[in-house]
């Protein structure tokens, strides 16, 4: 029979924008004032929902609001949404970071967190050293960390450096130290967040495969991830968060189905009109479309299709040469490649323009990646636009079959373009 390790009710997190971090004394008073009249909080009927697509007009967002969902003793949860889901605010609620401002939640069972990269760790001290300070924090005996000190420090890779003060570190050696450390030290409930995505690929293969270990020993671990196929490949279960709340919830193919269609349909084609155009007195922007050969709207990218980026502007002013520019990034924010027009071939008419910057069949490996989608002029240097995440691309490799040679398994690297061979 299953049991319930993590239960969560109606968990809401308010925060109040502006340099003060809570609340003002005014605001303190009035909560005060309730709580000895036995009232509600009044600050929690109001506030927006965390949609940072909107401007807003209250001081006060709920970060969280109506969060209900358990977890069974051995699940795998993967937890997947947009930055500025609330992602991280869950888990470090669950970590016992911080409180909730409404509900409740259960754990049963010591909590293992692996949040930020060096959390836990003093950057004076050696590695070993602060293996045993983590594994006190953790609730360890000195005995139980000996017991485990040699596993770490293989699993970790950094025996080397391990007397060695972690302010020496690499982050992707921080992160190394601190999940094997969160992993061996026996916890009954593991939660990861997306620092996995600072190691290297063999890292994160072994960091998965700890994670599936630890689960079939009835350990639960709760896993928040950008990567789709990190995700499906260890989870079976799986909760969407959008803006603060839950989307979906379910086994974890419906529940990325849902994210990829939802993210990748708001995000692959923008369109603003007349009056909230970005842009300036020189120039507005007026659409970002994902386009194939055919100039035909697409929501994804098959690899070895060409795809563009159609960017749709209007020039307001003659005789000022715009360079529209396209950033490639991935979802650690690596940036791949830039990309802008050649000035001399700029048109200067005041009209309405298409600038579409192409893509070759083969360059992008299967994964998401972000565009930033900016327009400036030179002589003098001069942004017009700019736009952080303008639209996303995801690309899927759906050759896996038909490849000709025995390997199967996604291609690693960010980028797979096609180089040519020559064996003599």
């Amino acid at each position: 029979m299953s049991k319930v390790v993590i239960e969560v009710n109606n968990l809401g997190k308010q925060y109040r924008l502006g340099q003060v971090g809570t609340t003002t004394m005014v605001d303190d008073f009035k909560r005060w004032t309730h709580k000895i009249q036995g009232k509600e909080d009044p600050f929690l009927k109001i506030g927006e929902e965390n949609d940072r697509s909107k401007k807003g007009s209250s001081d006060y967002v709920w970060a969280l609001k109506d969060i209900n969902f358990s977890v069974q003793q051995g699940e795998i949860l993967g937890i997947i949404g947009k930055n500025g889901a609330g992602k991280s605010t869950l888990l470090k609620i669950l970590s016992r970071t911080t409180s909730p401002s409404v509900g409740e939640y259960k754990i049963k069972g010591r909590v293992a967190s692996l949040l930020e990269v060096g959390t836990g760790f003093h950057p004076d001290l050696t590695g070993r050293e602060n293996v045993f300070l983590n594994g006190a924090i953790l609730g360890m005996t000195k005995t139980e960390i000996k017991k485990n000190l040699d596993a770490i420090i293989d699993f970790s890779g950094v025996e080397r450096y391990i007397d060695t003060p972690v302010k020496r570190y690499s982050s992707g050696m921080y992160v190394r130290l601190a999940f094997a450390v969160a992993a061996h030290l026996n916890p009954e409930i593991l939660i990861v967040d997306e620092v996995l995505a600072v190691g290297d690929a063999e890292f994160r293969k072994k960091c998965l495969g700890k994670m599936s270990e630890v689960s079939k020993v009835g350990k639960t671990v709760l896993f928040v991830s950008h990567e789709m196929s990190a995700i499906s490949s260890i989870c079976k279960t799986g909760l969407l968060l959008g803006n603060g709340k839950i989307v979906k919830q379910g086994s974890i193919d419906k529940v990325i189905n849902e994210y990829l269609n939802v993210f990748i349909q708001k995000s692959t084609s923008r369109y603003w009109y007349e009056g909230e155009r970005p842009g300036n007195e020189v120039m507005d922007l007026i659409s970002i479309n994902l386009i194939n050969e055919s100039n035909q709207s697409i929501q994804a990218v098959s690899m070895g299709q060409k795809f563009g980026v159609e960017i749709t502007y209007e020039l307001k002013e003659a005789g000022v040469r715009i360079n529209p520019g396209v950033t490639v990034y991935s979802t650690s924010g690596q940036i791949l490649c830039v990309s802008m027009p050649e000035s001399y071939k700029i048109i200067t008419d005041k009209r309405v323009y298409k600038a579409i910057c192409w893509f070759p069949k083969i360059l992008l490996n299967d994964g998401t990646f972000s565009l930033r989608i900016n327009a400036h002029s030179f002589y003098p240097t001069k942004m017009h636009f700019d736009l952080p995440d303008a639209i996303i691309v995801e690309v899927i490799d759906q050759q896996y079959e038909e490849r000709k040679y025995d390997y199967k398994d996604k291609i690693l690297g960010l980028i797979q373009p096609s180089l040519t061979w020559e064996i003599k």
